[in-house]
């Protein structure tokens, strides 16, 4: 009788192993690095949420190579070591086949090592300042000449002739300011109508506008600093704020009395789902450049709300906000990004990083939300640019679109 017992246990651990085996087998390991708490987590939580949407949409199609996607999630915590730490677990621990992740360039400059050193590959969704190309990341993310760029050439042809460069104090915005100080000199702005200040080092600008630390409330001063910049009239605020010191800095907008007729501000990090937690009657007429617009009038367009929606409904985990959702550029670039992984393991007919690299530089095009995007050979991505108006529910009026606007990475010096 024990042997029986012995042989049905033995018969039962084999199962479980086998089938334990066969589940490693049937899946792929992504991960998902984004901050869920923390200052970022206002603008990353949903590019998690859209994410877990995307690998549930793909396996409902059959997956990857016949593999369903499985999501490891860990939260950066709006802390850099932390992004480098919790980068080094999903390669070296969970063994993921690609990650999606990272918002804001410093925590991008801390997981790039760790990338690199494991021949990871990383998909970088957000708006970012260029200046950088490396084999393990994938910029899906707006460069400088495709968001930055676009909208101080529509600034200028609406006949503003002063900028205020405003930021927060990192890596995005001191070098995107530092491009579009240069650009605006080019185009014949003298250093006198560029506000905010600019630092010098042998003659030579390396610094230029005004820089707030990560989470900052305290903008009475600056504000006042623009009004006074604007009381000529033609001038225009270029902002590169992140996080929710955006919050603070608009609601000083307001108070001052400051309006989009005296003044517009654009703003490169705030989006659709920024607006949820900011007061839209106060930003009316202001500005936003990105690369999508959910008030996009496209069939692809619906289809991906629609189906974002239904999710939120139907399938999205308890920990996902369901109510009041919008979706953002970001959030499609991450959407974008995934598909493109999709395609190039497909193409390589494996999730080998070097395999799926060579194919992503070959060219691939997805037909997204914002119009058909195309990797190309440098890492980046060919894709459509609109530039918007702040409208009071929160959604943008689109005042002009460019097609096909090739990423440029490297600008500096180049004007």
């Amino acid at each position: 009788m024990k042997e029986v017992k012995k042989l049905t246990l033995g018969l039962a651990s084999a199962a479980a192993l086998f089938s334990s085996s066969l589940l490693a087998q049937d899946t792929v390991k992504v991960g998902v690095l984004h901050s869920l708490s923390g200052t970022m987590a206002i603008s990353e939580t949903s590019l998690r949420d859209i994410l877990l949407f995307t690998f549930d949409e793909i396996n409902a199609s059959g997956g990857v190579l016949g593999k369903m996607i499985e999501p490891v999630v860990v939260d950066g915590a709006s802390d850099w070591p932390t992004f480098a730490e919790k980068a080094e677990q999903l390669l070296a621990q969970d063994k993921v086949a690609a990650t999606f992740g990272c918002w804001t360039s410093v925590s991008r400059k801390f997981v790039l090592p760790v990338y690199e050193k494991y021949n990871g590959l990383l998909f970088y969704p957000v708006q970012y300042e260029g200046e950088e190309m490396s084999p393990n990341i994938f910029y899906t993310a707006e460069a400088v000449n495709q968001q930055a760029i676009p909208a101080v050439d529509f600034l200028l042809e609406e006949g503003y002739t002063k900028f205020y460069l405003i930021g927060t104090d990192y890596v995005y915005p001191q070098t995107t300011n530092l491009v579009l100080f240069e650009y605006l000199k080019s185009k014949g702005i003298p250093e006198e109508n560029i506000g905010g200040g600019l630092r010098k080092e042998n003659g030579e600008v390396i610094s230029a506008g005004k820089y707030t630390p990560f989470s900052h409330t305290d903008y009475q001063q600056i504000v006042a600093d623009i009004k006074s910049f604007a009381a000529g009239g033609d001038a225009a605020v270029l902002n590169t704020i992140n996080g929710d010191s955006n919050v603070s800095f608009f609601k000083e907008i307001a108070a001052s009395g400051l309006t989009a007729d005296d003044c517009p501000i654009v703003s490169y990090s705030l989006s659709e789902d920024e607006f949820r937690s900011l007061p839209t009657a106060d930003l009316v007429g202001h500005l936003g450049c990105w690369t999508y617009f959910m008030s996009l009038d496209t069939p692809a367009n619906e289809k991906f709300v629609e189906n974002f929606q239904e999710w939120l409904k139907t399938k999205a985990p308890s920990s996902v906000q369901k109510e009041g959702r919008v979706t953002c550029s970001p959030m499609v670039l991450s959407y974008d990004g995934v598909y493109l992984w999709k395609a190039a393991v497909e193409a390589a007919g494996t999730f080998d990083v070097d395999a799926v690299n060579a194919e992503l530089e070959k060219g691939i095009s997805f037909d997204g939300p914002g119009g058909t995007v195309t990797t190309q050979e440098n890492r980046h991505l060919t894709k459509n640019v609109y530039i918007g108006e702040i409208l009071e529910d929160g959604q943008f009026e689109i005042l002009e679109s460019f097609e096909d606007v090739y990423g440029e990475p490297f600008l500096k010096g180049t004007f």
